[in-house]
């Protein structure tokens, strides 16, 4: 999704569904007094035609399944070994390897600027929508609106998402009726919200729009650029599968996406990565269920920035393992 889902997404029961459903308003979102003050925002603060707001407000429309999708992502409700399952498929590697072979120029020029390697980019964009092919089908204004509006647990980000998203499309001359997303409001190949949008998208053809939602090329210099400004570390490691065994609740388990332990705390409990890592190179071990079982991996600086992208770490080992397998095809000497 998203660049960069979300974090603390609440599984909703249907209890609280029945309060949400207390929410849904008479007429449209402009009527209500939430909707009123984000007209006035826009008007006083962001210099929009106050109609023309009240206007896209009356247009957007609640949808009682973007509720229900937001409480149950996939990254909240699969082990490793079902959510691998649905990236690394066979199709999904091969159609990588046909986008990587058609825009090469393109990811040469973004791996050469940013120092992110072409097949994280390549793969971000393949977990996220499968190359460009399936970007979303929810309008993003009636997806934002209803998430601002008629989601309590987390009305106060999608509100200010909202915000970005009529800033962002009226800084890029796009129709925000017309745009499409995801259920959450992300767009185009790479999947960005509204304030990612804003802040990481660039125009990487020259042609004075950054298009992320049709144009493949702003795509993959967008999502370079994005690791880049979240200190993608060229040429350092990801992550490795350790053969070593930790129980669940040691503490060299930790619970922060972000690491806090280092490499030399590892070492000295008797786990030895195979990589050439630094002692004092930040580190945090992570016990996963496959397919086959329990799974030991210890992720690196790296990997923390790939969950800037979306907060999960099933997320980040599926893109670093999609990456690792067009790797692999593109050179296979080096495996």
């Amino acid at each position: 999704m998203t660049a960069v889902r979300f974090p603390g997404f609440i599984r909703l029961v249907p209890v609280l569904f029945g309060v949400l459903a207390s929410f849904a308003h008479a007429g449209g979102y402009e009527a209500t007094p939430e909707g009123r003050q984000l007209i006035e925002e826009m008007v006083a603060k962001y210099g929009f035609d106050q109609v023309r707001v009240e206007s896209l407000l009356a247009d957007a429309t609640r949808i009682d399944k973007i509720l229900e999708s937001i409480s149950r992502p996939a990254e909240k409700t699969l082990t490793w070994g079902e959510y691998r399952q649905i990236f690394l498929k066979p199709d999904r590697i091969k159609r990588g390897l046909a986008f990587l072979e058609e825009y090469e120029e393109v990811f040469a020029r973004a791996e050469s600027r940013f120092g992110v390697p072409a097949t994280i980019i390549a793969a971000i964009i393949g977990v996220e929508t499968w190359y460009g092919n399936y970007t979303g089908n929810y309008r993003v204004m009636d997806a934002l609106a209803t998430l601002a509006f008629d989601y309590p647990p987390r009305s106060r980000f999608f509100r200010s998402e909202l915000v970005q998203y009529l800033l962002m499309t009226r800084e890029q001359g796009f129709d925000p009726l017309a745009v499409k997303g995801s259920y959450a409001g992300a767009m185009g190949y790479g999947q960005f919200i509204s304030s990612s949008y804003r802040n990481f998208a660039i125009d990487f053809d020259d042609d004075g729009i950054a298009d992320i939602l049709t144009n493949p090329v702003d795509a993959i210099g967008s999502v370079a650029n994005y690791f880049s400004k979240h200190h993608w570390r060229e040429g350092e490691p990801v992550a490795e599968r350790l053969e070593s065994d930790l129980p669940e609740g040691s503490p060299l388990l930790t619970r922060e996406l972000k690491p806090r332990l280092t490499v030399s705390d590892y070492r000295d409990a008797g786990l030895e990565p195979r990589q050439e890592v630094e002692g004092g190179a930040a580190a945090r071990a992570i016990l996963l269920q496959g397919a086959k079982g329990p799974e030991l991996w210890l992720t690196y600086h790296n990997f923390y920035v790939i969950t800037r992208y979306n907060h999960s770490h099933l997320y980040a080992l599926a893109v670093k393992q999609l990456a690792d397998e067009l790797d692999k095809h593109r050179n296979p000497d080096q495996w």
